[in-house]
């Protein structure tokens, strides 16, 4: 509209000029010159840019069906947040109590945990108006963008609340991190500065309708690097943390993404949730659509306990690749992967779920594990068991070769993580230390000494099950593929007399 008025006023100031028997030219230039400087002060303020992101795009304004029991696990954090969103709900209560409501929850974790779901159903269960942003829609190259986003995006808000006859609305900012980061010191003033000023602005509710409460519900994985005065009380007074699920929350989940999958009667869900330790939701999700898509594949008309442990390779390691290994290579690759399969089962008995010989990513070859229970704490004995595994790959190859390849880099980098968090949690022979205090080549000669003892005990591990490694080798080669239960039974036939098997 505002394009249309400035090319009237153009036409019709030359067509005048002309009338008088005037040059229209520095008429002309003057009618361009206002309007670009009228543009430029338009655009800076924001209102010259859709507010709602790009043109065309809708603003997601709803009250979601998502509610916690679509949510698998989380039992902790679900019930801090209900505790939270009942001041939303009981208004008269809390008053009575002289609790001042909350204004914010801050939902920090992983990727994939379910912190959009959370704020979803957060809006479900407080039959709330769900109005919901990214923080990157804030970051603009105009001076006052970001600020005009923020004051829009809670005006909205409260005026779809009213439309909607509901007391409550809650805005959910998804990676606050773009626009809460740390502000810097100095005369140095950034455009995202004023965003998080108006967002604090916001929040402390000096512009806020009383009559409509807005809840904030904010996520970020890098909760570290949010600004001080967005964390303090009385701005998100509530820090929840969504973690990884247990194994018990990994077995909702998969049950929850797979009440609209034909499953065979040989699927145990139990089974897999413990074979995916570390998995987030949205890999749980991803490994039931996959695992769909195998059966698809296939042409059966269920899903297979042989197309879920497919999906679990998929998701862990990748799809399959087109790689071709020599035959000298592949035999290569099954006597690495069989040494970190012969001695995992030995430092954690019935750990091993499958060993591949099928490229997946950038591996010609790969050993599946699973804990069996989920663990947070570690002896230094596990950990120098998970170090012998990372070593035993290259440990089989001298075994069998007198020499070692570079398929093991990625091992070595394991290896030296692990020793690391054996020297840093005062495990190792140093003690308790102070890294910082420890000099390089200290560290050094701490790490290559536990390496090489645990590379030794490995190497004999290997040379006393060179005999079943042998027979598995054969077996491997010809089938590509291994299940742990195979793998076991061949190892306890070769085993010799002494094994810890």
């Amino acid at each position: 509209m505002i394009r249309g008025i400035l090319a009237g006023t153009l036409i019709g100031g030359v067509v005048f000029a002309l009338y008088l028997g005037y040059d229209p030219l520095p008429l002309v230039l003057l009618l361009i010159v206002t309007g670009g400087i009228f543009a430029y002060f338009h655009t800076r303020s924001g209102k010259g840019i859709s507010l709602a992101g790009t043109k065309g795009k809708k603003r997601d304004i709803s009250i979601p069906d998502t509610s916690f029991d679509d949510i698998g696990g989380q039992e902790r954090a679900k019930k801090e947040l209900k505790e939270a969103l009942d001041f939303l709900i009981h208004r008269k209560q809390i008053d009575s109590y002289g609790i001042r409501p909350i204004k914010g929850i801050l939902l920090t974790g992983p990727p994939g945990t379910g912190k959009t779901l959370m704020a979803k159903a957060a809006a479900h269960y407080t039959d709330s108006v769900f109005v919901s942003a990214s923080g990157s829609e804030f970051v603009e190259m105009y001076v006052g963008v970001g600020a005009q986003r923020i004051r829009q995006l809670f005006r909205e808000a409260r005026r779809r609340a009213k439309t909607s006859g509901k007391k409550s609305g809650v805005v959910f900012i998804d990676e606050i991190d773009a626009i809460g980061g740390r502000r810097e010191g100095g005369t140095q003033h950034r455009e995202y500065d004023q965003t998080l000023n108006q967002l604090l602005t916001e929040m402390d509710g000096i512009t806020s309708d009383q009559e409509i409460r807005v809840l904030v519900i904010a996520a970020t994985n890098r909760k570290e690097l949010l600004d001080s005065a967005l964390l303090r009380p009385g701005r998100f007074d509530r820090h929840i943390e969504v973690d990884l699920p247990d194994m018990r929350a990994r077995k909702q989940i998969l049950q929850l993404h797979t009440r609209n999958k034909p499953l065979d009667d040989a699927v145990d869900l139990e089974k897999v949730a413990a074979e995916t330790f570390g998995f987030s939701g949205a890999q749980l999700e991803s490994l039931t659509n996959e695992a769909a898509i195998y059966a698809l594949r296939d042409g059966e008309k269920k899903i297979g306990p042989h197309h879920l442990s497919a999906a679990i390779d998929k998701v862990m390691m990748g799809e399959k690749t087109d790689k071709q290994a020599t035959r000298e290579e592949r035999e290569r690759v099954a006597v690495h992967e069989l040494g970190h399969a012969v001695v995992a089962e030995i430092v954690q008995p019935g750990s091993v779920s499958r060993v591949s010989l099928s490229p997946r990513g950038q591996a010609l070859g790969y050993v599946r594990q699973h804990p069996g229970e989920d663990r947070y704490l570690y002896t230094r004995e596990e950990i120098e068991g998970r170090i012998m595994v990372c070593l035993a790959g290259t440990a089989a190859e001298r075994e069998f070769y007198g020499n070692r390849s570079t398929g093991a880099q990625n091992d070595f980098q394991q290896a030296h993580r692990y020793v690391r968090m054996l020297i840093q949690t005062g495990l190792s022979d140093l003690g308790i230390v102070d890294p910082e205090l420890v000099s390089k080549e200290q560290m050094h000669e701490e790490a290559v000494r536990i390496l090489k003892e645990l590379e030794e005990r490995t190497s004999r591990i290997l040379s006393e099950y060179r005999r079943a490694m042998e027979q598995s080798l054969q077996t491997l080669l010809s089938e590509e593929v291994l299940s742990g239960e195979e793998f076991r039974r061949l190892l306890r036939s070769q085993a010799p007399e002494k094994a810890r098997i």
